[in-house]
């Protein structure tokens, strides 16, 4: 098959499907319209496919007539809770939710890959997965499909995720070996002490106080206890206390985020944070405790599936077009949970569109993707799955 040509063949049926999801777009965990259109297109395309995974999600296999490797791709499916502020005929109807993150068009390039390799798989050796996952903007529905057995019957070798990212035109893609994105833990501190009025603060233990040289404290974890090679992130972005100006109050809440790269620095961070927190509050005579929330693993991408993608991305688009990233980036992606258990590669696919004013990043209300980048995924995700398949 000339897969390129069936791709342009296959790009106006794409768009409609894309303009549909992205016009009915569903939070994490309530995407059932997504499921149920998703099955009809597997249904409709003859592809054996699993319902109701992880809930609302959807693993499709094609399974080759011949003996080889399984390899597999994931697409998210689900929106975010954002008001669309673009002026589009297939504009989201759903008030206050939107693909801002492009998860519409990561689970249009998916389909697309799947109607392919379905119309290919008399040639095919070995069998490809194609995964389907909701809540990837909360729970980290990748972790739940995997428990259900997804990467089971038959076994995955390897797998392959893409991003779309607006700052990159549409024919370019993003690599990176290694460390792709940051593990994260959401944390909650509450300090203690005693109230009582404004003016007299020597009956009191004063939270607010407390509170205030935990914040500057902290900072010193990144500053002077990891090294500046090693990247962390430590932001408190909510702080509550206090009922009235001449009240000192008697406890203080904070809630933030921490993003780390490996698991060593990640557990050494939580210690400090407990560290400064228990200590500095009893300091000034009162209590600290910290509850941590367990988020995404860190993302870390196989050298090998890496160099496969920039091989035949060179191939495709040529080399000036396949970029490499610098440095990881510090947002976080369920695909990790993946990558802990096969081998495999996630990377950035150009949406963006300057000359049309298309560069508004992700999860904004103004986020505007080329559709155009719908071929370039189908395209290198189907070729870089066939040659997975005999590595």
């Amino acid at each position: 098959m000339d897969i390129k040509k069936r791709v342009d063949d296959l790009f106006g049926e794409l768009v409609d499907i894309r303009r549909d999801f992205h016009k009915y777009p569903e939070l994490s965990e309530e995407e059932y319209r997504t499921h149920e259109k998703i099955c009809e297109y597997l249904q409709n395309w003859g592809i054996e496919y699993t319902k109701n995974v992880a809930k609302t999600g959807v693993v499709a296999i094609i399974r080759g007539k011949k003996p080889g490797n399984t390899v597999g791709a994931r697409a998210d499916i689900d929106a975010l809770p954002i008001e669309e502020l673009n002026k589009l005929e297939f504009k989201s109807v759903n008030k206050g939710v939107m693909h801002a993150c492009g998860h519409d068009i990561h689970t249009t390039i998916h389909l697309g890959v799947a109607k392919i390799l379905k119309e290919m798989e008399e040639d095919i050796s070995g069998n490809i997965k194609i995964f389907f996952q909701p809540a990837e903007e909360t729970i980290g529905g990748a972790k739940t499909m995997i428990e259900e057995g997804c990467l089971k019957n038959p076994d995955l070798d390897y797998i392959l995720s893409l991003h779309v990212m607006p700052y990159l035109d549409v024919g370019e893609i993003e690599l990176k070996q290694g460390k792709m994105n940051a593990a994260t833990n959401e944390f909650t501190i509450k300090v203690r002490g005693k109230s009582s009025h404004a003016a007299y603060p020597e009956q009191s233990v004063d939270t607010i106080v407390m509170a205030g040289y935990i914040i500057t404290a902290l900072q010193s974890i990144v500053s002077r206890n990891v090294s500046p090679l090693n990247s962390v992130v430590l932001t408190l972005g909510k702080i509550n206390g206090g009922t009235k100006n001449n009240i000192i109050t008697d406890e203080v809440i904070m809630s933030g985020t921490l993003r780390t790269l490996d698991e060593n620095t990640r557990e050494f961070a939580k210690s400090r944070i407990r560290e400064i927190v228990e200590n500095t509050a009893k300091a000034y005579g009162g209590e600290g405790e910290v509850y941590f929330e367990e988020g995404y693993p860190a993302l870390i991408n196989n050298d090998e599936i890496v160099d496969v993608l920039k091989d035949m991305a060179e191939d495709l688009l040529g080399e000036d077009n396949v970029k490499f990233k610098e440095f990881p980036s510090m947002g976080a992606d369920d695909f990790s949970y993946f990558l802990k258990d096969v081998k495999g590669a996630y990377y950035n696919l150009g949406c963006g569109n300057k000359l049309e004013g298309w560069t508004s990043p992700i999860h904004n209300g103004n986020f505007m993707a080329d559709e155009e980048c719908i071929k370039v995924g189908v395209l290198l995700q189907t070729k870089t799955l066939l040659k997975l398949l005999n590595i």
